[in-house]
């Protein structure tokens, strides 16, 4: 086989699509985000983020950095092994206590990431719950999907967060065979939530596990941040929430939560706990940090959830395409990969706006957008600034006008 010319057609059947993707180097500045420098073409030049999932800005608040420099200057940058070789240090088991308490639940489970936590947690249960038939939204995340495909499990894809569809599918299914419904508590790229109450009557009426992943949900929602789950006084419902560190905390890493039981099997039989190396303890000491302002900044909240509906309101008068919802991801519809990466180019070369244009594998194809996230640090003259970069875009490239009808707005699955 000529390897060259297979990896070379393939890279240049990517690029005819328009699916190819380029990164941009940018350093987001501590002291002055949204504002950030881009490296470019030798250059730097200053940009305003657009696209940061560093959503209350912790990353970069300064009892977090302090306390990642202390633990670097304790114990060092590296853990020193897997879990049970010497890589657990006190941080790690305070940070899993501390995630328990959040999220109500007996035990927590730390992973290096989000991804790899649903994918190793997804395949081990599915593994061992002998005839395990898993019922898995169909707009549900990339980590959840392959942890599903990775067992080669019978998988139920019912319609996004149709209820209707998962019921008759769980009649299908014996009575007596293990069943876990896989869903999101907040959509990544749709910014929707899901019937949450609804789905847990269905998984006590058919006996089946609920898995949960709260990732774009906790620190966002919810007394002291808990999630949309803690929102709704679900949390004792859910068998085990998956969550991320690297969002709303700003940090790095992944966890389930769950009771002790299922919490200590994962622990005991999940490869991609056992054989991967724990994340740096100064990453643990800051997810603590970082978590326990996250509980008490309320205001933060707030803020997003005023500049969100600020920037909604806009784009209405605008009548610039995107998905309503009543969350902090504010999808814009452009429907075309080349359109939405011309319209991303010229909103930072002419405005100085970065927006990473989002298309396949992410979405499907045809449904290319740019996923707009607002942050504490962002203000209101930012938000005007933004809202004129857009509406001048659109007038320059002639994009299409008015929000879509509900009709317009079709689910389309992810690839299972």
């Amino acid at each position: 086989m000529n390897y060259k010319k297979f990896f070379s057609d393939e890279l240049i059947s990517l690029k005819s699509q328009g699916l190819y993707r380029k990164f941009r180097a940018i350093n987001r500045n501590k002291t002055s985000f949204p504002k950030a420098t881009e490296r470019f073409e030798g250059n730097e030049r200053e940009v305003e983020v657009w696209c940061s999932n560093d959503y209350l800005n912790l990353s970069q608040h300064p009892e977090v950095t302090k306390t990642s420099v202390q633990v670097i200057n304790e114990l060092g940058t590296g853990s020193g092994g897997t879990r049970n070789i010497s890589g657990t240090s006190t941080y790690h088991v305070d940070l899993e206590q501390l995630l328990a308490d959040l999220h109500r639940k007996e035990a927590a489970l730390l992973f290096p990431s989000a991804y790899t936590a649903n994918q190793s947690t997804l395949w081990t249960l599915c593994k061992n719950l002998e005839g395990v038939e898993v019922f898995s939204d169909e707009l549900n995340h990339a980590s959840l999907i392959q942890g599903i495909k990775n067992a080669n499990v019978e998988c139920h894809v019912f319609r996004h967060n149709d209820t209707e569809h998962l019921e008759e599918l769980l009649k299908t299914a014996n009575a007596n065979t293990p069943k876990i419904i896989v869903f999101e508590s907040l959509y990544s790229m749709e910014g929707l939530r899901s019937p949450l109450q609804k789905i847990i009557e269905l998984a006590k009426r058919y006996d089946a596990l609920t898995y949960l992943d709260e990732v774009h949900s906790v620190g966002l929602y919810g007394p002291e941040g808990r999630g949309i789950t803690a929102e709704k006084g679900l949390e004792e419902d859910i068998d085990i929430i998956n969550g991320t560190l690297s969002k709303s905390f700003g940090q790095m890493g992944g966890y389930v939560a769950a009771n002790s039981d299922i919490i200590d099997y994962i622990r005991s039989f999940a490869p991609g706990f056992i054989f991967t190396s724990s994340m740096n303890p100064s990453i643990a000491a800051a997810s603590i940090t970082s978590i326990k302002i996250a509980m008490q900044s309320e205001h933060l909240r707030d803020n997003i959830r005023h500049n969100s509906d600020r920037i909604r309101s806009g784009l209405r008068d605008l009548e610039i395409p995107f998905l309503e919802n009543d969350s902090h991801i504010i999808p814009i519809h452009l429907y075309d990969p080349r359109l939405c990466k011309g319209a991303a180019n010229l909103l930072i070369e002419k405005h100085g706006i970065y927006i990473q244009p989002v298309f396949h594998p992410t979405v499907p194809k045809g449904d290319e957008r740019f996923r707009v996230t607002i942050t504490p640090r962002h203000e209101a003259s930012d938000i005007d600034h933004f809202l004129n970069a857009l509406d001048d875009v659109w007038k320059s490239m002639d994009l299409k006008r008015a929000e879509p009808t509900q009709a317009e707005k079709k689910a389309v699955s992810r690839i299972y």
